[in-house]
């Protein structure tokens, strides 16, 4: 930001020059391009690519690339903050019960909770969302409705209690349903459908001996035929989503995943490198090194499948990744970003009413924030439970505060941070995947092809900051 004519007159740095003073600290970043090398300020954000035989020529302050960073620099430190701290709450991950009927070796919820833990009845489900109703009302403008994303442990379990929400307050939230898809029958199906509700199902292989490893039933049963038919029927129906869970077990078949959820028609799919909140998901953590051919070759079947059919397969999560290259408000996750959504985006519900910044942290201690039924949301969102993980900041975490790329991975994530480290000023578990998705990212845009991989309509509404095609 431009210093004050003060702090100009008293002997501050008048900002002209990069790298020095009062400057912006803009970074050169190799991204694996035969052409082209990155320009990027990391404090807002902003980038450009450069050919390589322009290098030199890219700090001049007289170039028309450095004369407009100039002129809009304070706009791009305003657009990422509001980005990062201006954004209030407006979904809920609710968890209507804390059981499940799978035992799937990575889950993040305690063993205790999924086997025998407490159920909301259909009374308490109804009062709850009457009360986030009530509270969404007071904090969100008119005419915007917030999300409700049913999740688990798995919220099937309590079938009833769940759908008879939806049907009550259809009118007022977004609904949207995460299940493993054990327990979706016809009639569910028809249900979920009908109301046009979001789905999120999760299998982790194309073929049972990989995807029922990972996911099975307390007996050690697996479930990849079940799903499968639950994916057959989905066909056609345009809101829903596969996650895939990437671990060792089947980082080597992501490209034979794509396929799989390809061939389905699965109009979107996540390959989320597992979560390390709890020690059977370290046990089979994938080395960011060895992982990254198997992800990056994922990706690029995906853009040949695309080439081939005409017909899509976005990998939401690395879309949010390059996303927020090309457009940091139009990124749709709020994980990837410092601080993340959880407190501040977005927050969780237990099967008590008790509230959590992010469902990551249902079951560990300290980030218990208080209770929605007898508490009041505003102020359990000011808690020391919550303002731990929204006052978590990449400028705190090494190496973070001094990446370039750093306002495009975010550092996440926080629950996996403290539970890995013992605190939050850590880096999470993949900070080389994301490193390597940036530089992706980056050669898709310099080859022209971002738009391949990005859902149809992300560039609704977005604008153009600053447009230059040479030095």
């Amino acid at each position: 930001m431009e210093p004050n004519q003060q702090e100009k007159q008293f002997g501050y740095s008048s900002g002209r020059y990069s790298n020095t003073g009062a400057g912006p600290t803009m970074q050169f970043v190799d991204i694996g391009h035969k052409d082209y090398v990155a320009l990027i300020d990391p404090d807002t954000a902003f980038w450009s690519l450069l050919k390589k035989d322009k290098i030199a020529d890219a700090l001049d302050g007289s170039s028309a690339l450095m004369q407009e960073f100039h002129k809009k620099r304070d706009s791009f430190v305003q657009e990422i903050n509001n980005l990062r701290f201006g954004l209030k709450p407006s979904a809920v991950y609710f968890n209507p019960t804390e059981r499940c009927n799978l035992n799937c070796s990575y889950c993040y919820i305690p063993d205790d909770m999924r086997r025998s833990g407490v159920q909301m009845t259909e009374d308490q489900l109804i009062s709850a969302l009457s009360i986030l109703k009530e509270f969404f009302n007071k904090t969100l403008p008119e005419g915007r409705l917030p999300q409700i994303i049913f999740h688990g442990s798995e919220p099937m379990l309590a079938r009833d209690a769940v759908f008879a929400g939806i049907k009550k307050f259809k009118d007022d939230f977004l609904f949207g349903v995460q299940t493993n898809g054990t327990l979706l029958d016809e009639e569910s199906i028809s249900f979920l459908t009908s109301e046009g509700i979001g789905i999120g199902l999760s299998l982790d292989g194309h073929e049972a001996a990989i995807a029922n490893s990972t996911r099975k039933n307390w007996n050690g049963e697996g479930f990849f035929g079940k799903v499968t038919s639950v994916l057959e029927k989905l066909k056609g129906y345009p809101n829903y989503n596969l996650i895939c869970t990437v671990t060792m077990q089947n980082m080597a078949n992501l490209s034979n995943i794509v396929d799989f959820m390809h061939e389905l028609e699965v109009p979107i799919g996540m390959l989320n490198p597992v979560r390390c909140t709890r020690q059977g998901a370290r046990e089979i953590k994938p080395m960011d090194n060895e992982l990254w051919p198997y992800y990056s070759a994922a990706l690029d079947r995906t853009h040949d499948l695309y080439k081939k059919t005409g017909r899509k397969l976005v990998i939401a999560n690395f879309a949010n990744v390059l996303v927020s290259v090309v457009a940091p408000s139009a990124r749709r996750l709020m994980c990837d970003i410092s601080p993340c959504g959880g407190g501040r985006c977005f927050f969780a519900v237990g099967a008590k009413g008790d509230l959590f910044p992010c469902s990551e942290f249902v079951g560990v201690p300290g980030f218990n924030g208080g209770n929605l039924f007898n508490g009041d949301i505003a102020q359990i969102l000011e808690t020391d439970a919550f303002k731990t993980v929204t006052g978590r900041k990449v400028e705190n975490i090494q190496p973070c505060s001094s990446c370039a790329v750093r306002h495009f991975c975010g550092s996440p994530c926080p629950a996996e941070a403290f539970e890995i480290n013992g605190a939050m000023n850590h880096p999470g578990a993949f900070c080389e995947l994301y490193e390597e998705q940036v530089r992706y990212a980056l050669r898709l845009i310099a080859d022209g092809k971002e738009n391949d991989y990005l859902w149809d309509g992300w560039d609704d509404n977005v604008s153009t900051s600053v447009e230059i095609t040479s030095l």
